[in-house]
């Protein structure tokens, strides 16, 4: 399996099973209708492990283009790889999210809540404050790639096959976006991942859904950008660090 495919397919499986938790705890009549916050981040921490051991072995299974951005700043992946990777997890990311309305198309109909319903696919605030919402998807993220830098060696292997989280990394990054969920998210719902908000944003745009809400277009540029800086600052320090020791 080349990187590319593994991106592709470990994403997939990011959003298909982290959008789908959303759509079970959201949309009415499911089986885990309501069940809350703490639903949505444990599942969403699993579906992280489930993404990062099938593509770990191909990939590094990097699977958010922030990471990808956070470990060439570090000076642990090529920078001409970005795009490739960027490219795999946005297309990944959409199939996921594809693959969510498709499971849940009937609870779709009977929930009247666009809003809640657009919460299946992409992030929003819980109070609308760019500068605010920006900073804590730039944290989030931060805490995201820095402490991923202390998981693996991210180096390039001889054959330069990108190394990254690794299958032997897919626990403890579950246990991180987890906590980053618990503890960070209730702010903006955590995007920390420029591919997991955009990527089923357009494919909410493009989906017939009844009643559905705006795109939120507006808003749409922080998930992205947030989480762009934020790796990028963690791939700094970690370099600065690099260089004292």
């Amino acid at each position: 399996m080349t990187p590319f495919v593994a991106e592709i397919i470990g994403t997939f499986f990011l959003i298909l099973l982290g959008g789908g938790v959303v759509a079970n705890v959201v949309l009415e009549k499911t089986k885990s209708n309501d069940q809350g916050w703490m639903v949505i981040t444990t599942a969403w921490g699993l579906a992280v492990f489930v993404g990062v051991v099938v593509a770990g072995p191909y990939s590094g299974a990097h699977l958010n283009p922030a990471v990808s951005i956070g470990l060439a700043v570090a000076g642990k992946f090529e920078w001409n790889l970005i795009p490739l990777y960027a490219l795999g997890q946005f297309i990944g990311a959409m199939l996921g999210a594809l693959g969510v309305w498709l499971i849940y198309k009937d609870h779709f109909e009977v929930t009247e809540d666009g809003e809640a319903k657009r919460a299946i696919f992409c992030t929003a605030p819980a109070i609308r404050n760019p500068k605010s919402n920006i900073i804590s998807e730039i944290i989030g993220t931060f805490v995201l790639v820095f402490v991923v830098l202390y998981f693996t060696n991210a180096s390039l292997t001889e054959t330069e096959t990108p190394i990254g989280l690794g299958s032997l990394g897919a626990l403890p990054v579950a246990f991180l976006v987890w906590v980053i969920g618990l503890s960070l998210g209730g702010t903006t719902g955590y995007a920390i991942n420029p591919a997991r908000d955009l990527g089923p944003r357009i494919i909410h745009a493009i989906l017939p859904i009844k009643n559905k809400a705006s795109n939120d277009w507006g808003y749409a540029w922080i998930p992205v950008v947030g989480p762009i800086i934020g790796a990028s600052l963690a791939g700094l320090l970690m370099l600065v660090l690099s260089a004292s020791l």
